[in-house]
């Protein structure tokens, strides 16, 4: 008896479970692009890539790249795009398996990423400055670009150190993997990890609000459960990879930790780059002082 309770409690928490995970899907006709703009698609290795074109196509080329984390895309640079725009032509994708591209149940790896990075670069933009954050400096340091200038804002090749493979199969899994998904992606953990990790100020209810509907629709947990599990890092030395004849600037938020600004002053130094560190600013400068970035740019 006590058998089939368990049995009958069981299957009742998995049924629940999985209608609570069908109710949390998004609606992608409801979903906006990342950049208030229409979006593009390039097709790659099976992949419809979603990017944003903004700006003159005769003014210089401004590639920006998105960093990783379970709720990224483009957006990161919605507050910067329009004034970044005026001066330059911008193209910005979201990445494979991240916002409005498509998000197959690969096993991502930033081996792809790197891939991803060097061809598209070299289809849609030529001689690019590239603003690269977090992760994906990682992955334009070890792509051949050719950029004329790099922009990178707190880059790291690496942001959960070691892989759980156990991990990333967990949060794979149909049922109980995406029931913990959304409870990493539910609004209370986004508010969490972006007051811990992204902003210094005031969070704006805007972002959680993109951020929790790009990481709840269709397959958004498989990119994120290879990052969670450490497979989305770099396997490069960020200083030797990046072409020491391109001017580099390197940004970082005065009140980041993770990794903290000495991370920078030891990368600039090492390249000899420039360091422009944002007072009150975390992990995303960009978004929390979006003049102060364009002007810098």
């Amino acid at each position: 008896m006590n058998v089939k309770r368990l049995l009958g409690g069981t299957v009742a928490t998995l049924g629940a479970a999985a209608v609570g995970n069908a109710a949390l899907r998004g609606d992608p006709d409801e979903f906006e692009p990342p950049l208030g703009r229409p979006v593009e698609t390039y097709r790659w290795r099976g992949f419809d890539v979603a990017y944003t074109e903004a700006g003159d196509p005769d003014d210089p080329d401004l590639l920006l790249l998105h960093g990783i984390n379970a709720a990224g895309s483009s957006h990161e640079f919605r507050y910067v795009v329009d004034a970044l725009a005026e001066r330059y032509h911008v193209v910005a994708p979201d990445l494979p398996g991240f916002g409005h591209s498509d998000r197959p149940p690969l096993l991502y790896s930033g081996s792809l990423y790197e891939a991803f990075v060097e061809d598209f670069a070299a289809e849609t933009v030529a001689e690019p400055t590239v603003v690269a954050s977090s992760l994906s400096a990682a992955y334009v340091a070890a792509a051949d670009v050719d950029p004329a200038e790099y922009v990178l804002v707190c880059p790291t090749t690496s942001t959960v150190p070691g892989r759980r493979t156990w991990l990333r199969s967990l949060l794979r899994s149909p049922v109980v993997g995406e029931a913990l998904y959304n409870l990493l992606t539910s609004k209370p953990s986004i508010r969490y990890f972006l007051a811990d990790h992204g902003f210094a100020g005031p969070i704006p209810e805007e972002w959680v609000d993109y951020d929790w509907r790009t990481a709840h629709q269709e397959g958004a947990r498989f990119a994120p459960a290879s990052f969670v599990g450490g497979f989305l890092d770099a396997d490069v030395d960020l200083a030797a990879s990046l072409d020491e004849d391109v001017p580099t600037t390197v940004v970082w938020g005065r009140e980041a930790e993770l990794p903290p600004v000495e991370t920078g002053r030891a990368l600039a130094e090492r390249i000899d780059a420039e360091l422009v560190v944002f007072e009150d600013a975390d992990l995303l400068p960009h978004a929390e002082h979006p003049e102060q970035f364009v002007d810098l740019l």
